[in-house]
């Protein structure tokens, strides 16, 4: 039993550190402020997320878990509201330019 919760808990990390790595990549590569939050996003969510989820396994039934747990539920809530007050403070500035979604599209060459 105790080989699968630290099987688990391997997976959760390295599946955590996945997300924080592309997280990071999307930061440095997405084109506009808009995409790169929702990066910023991933990172928090899932990334933080699946770590903090494989160091409970790793911590067992402990005051660490408790504390662990209590950190990732304030990660969950605060992360969207946070990337959400964000994008509407930057939609309601005039000077920001607006995404790219709403852009039209480029001519076509055919």
């Amino acid at each position: 039993m105790a080989g699968l919760i630290d099987g688990l808990s391997w997976l959760a990390l390295l599946g955590g550190v996945f997300f924080v790595i592309v997280g990071g990549v999307g930061l440095l590569r997405l084109p506009d402020f808009y995409t790169r939050l929702h990066a910023a996003g991933i990172t928090d969510t899932m990334g933080a997320g699946l770590i903090l989820l494989g160091l409970m396994l790793q911590g067992g039934w402990t005051l660490v878990s408790a504390k662990l747990l209590l950190i990732l539920l304030f990660l969950w809530f605060t992360s969207p509201t946070a990337t959400h007050a964000l994008v509407k403070a930057a939609l309601s500035d005039p000077q920001n330019p607006r995404p790219l979604l709403h852009e039209d599209a480029p001519p076509s060459k055919s």
